[in-house]
């Protein structure tokens, strides 16, 4: 249900469940928060899905057995935020509940058109992972972290545009990534972790 591609200096890691919309089991997240944690290594690490959606969030099953309470979530993200290299989310498709805390997480996200974005807990009785809601602030501000997370808006691909939560929107996924990624690729690891540093 995880799948990884290692080309180069380039990690890709691919949600594999199409047909339950990539939702989250622990499994899933256990075995993406492992990945992660082995690509300090690699230069870029890509986040991306199979099908029309990125991810539907947790697995409904999985959040009745206390999956959204589990700090998997947050092993998670802070690996992909302690990265060295350049993260990228390649959102497929829309992206929901705790799985934009891995998307927050990165340091670029792109998506395709009619990619969708909502993390709805205050509708669902759940509250949000710990390090989203700061994310989500640091990214557009938190009047509209209020407007997806309490007023359980669901953000259109052009608005998300604008509000700097999507940083390009594609009708290429792999084609996009390759143009921000050429640089990076020709560097050294140690040239791409410093500058990552001074920008953070």
């Amino acid at each position: 249900m995880i799948r990884q591609r290692i080309d180069g200096d380039i990690w890709t890691v691919t949600l594999d469940r199409p047909d339950k919309a990539n939702a989250l089991t622990r499994e899933m997240l256990v075995n993406l928060a492992e990945i992660v944690e082995k690509a300090a290594s690699a230069k870029v690490l890509v986040l991306t899905g199979n099908g029309s959606v990125f991810s539907a969030g947790a697995d409904l099953e999985a959040a009745r057995a206390g999956l959204t309470v589990d700090p998997v979530w947050d092993r998670l993200s802070a690996a992909i935020a302690g990265l060295p290299g350049l993260t990228i989310a390649a959102l497929n498709g829309t992206v929901a509940g705790g799985a934009l805390g891995m998307v927050l997480a990165c340091d670029l996200r792109i998506a395709v058109p009619r990619t969708k974005i909502f993390y709805p807990v205050m509708k669902l009785g759940f509250l949000p992972r710990p390090p989203d809601p700061a994310r989500l602030v640091a990214l557009v501000g938190p009047a509209r972290a209020k407007m997806i997370l309490m007023a359980g808006q669901k953000i259109e691909t052009e608005e998300a545009l604008r509000w700097g939560l999507i940083d390009r929107v594609t009708d290429d996924l792999s084609q996009t990534v390759a143009e921000l990624t050429t640089d990076v690729a020709t560097a050294s690891s140690d040239h791409v972790a410093q500058i990552k540093q001074m920008i953070a």
